[in-house]
């Protein structure tokens, strides 16, 4: 084949192959707020659909007087970074504002605890301790 006839073939693959495959947009959100179940810090609830997972992290804070069990671990690791995490807590937000009336009611009330999980936690990094903010867990 000469090379201008498969740069067609390969131009043409390219335009009508994303309008076959479907993307099932709403079972990826069910598995995105499904992975914020996974990455939960602290005492999980009976309702945490991600059964493998125990509670962790309890003593948090406990060396500087302070509450700092719950939130987010970050990047599947036992660090929990604020900034990070206070920008996904905004997303998911702004997810449920924006996006929350295509949501499905059980998808919508996962994405609100999620929500919350998140809220509570930060709302801890600096309400406990005058003049002190805490901006990472280790």
């Amino acid at each position: 084949m000469k090379p201008s006839i498969c740069s067609s073939i390969v131009l043409i693959l390219l335009i009508i192959l994303p309008t076959t495959i479907s993307h099932d947009y709403s079972d990826a959100l069910t598995k995105s707020i499904l992975f914020f179940e996974g990455q939960r810090s602290g005492y999980l609830p009976r309702e945490q659909r991600m059964t493998w997972r125990r509670n962790s992290a309890l003593n948090d804070g406990k060396n500087l007087n302070a509450n700092l069990v719950g939130g987010y671990y970050d990047a599947g690791d036992n660090i929990k970074f604020h900034f990070p995490m206070a920008f996904t807590t905004t997303m998911l937000a702004w997810s449920a504002i924006d996006f929350g009336s295509y949501m499905s009611p059980a998808d919508l009330r996962d994405n609100l605890v999620a929500l919350r999980w998140g809220t509570n936690y930060l709302l801890k990094t600096v309400s406990q301790l005058p003049n002190r903010i805490f901006v990472q867990v280790r």
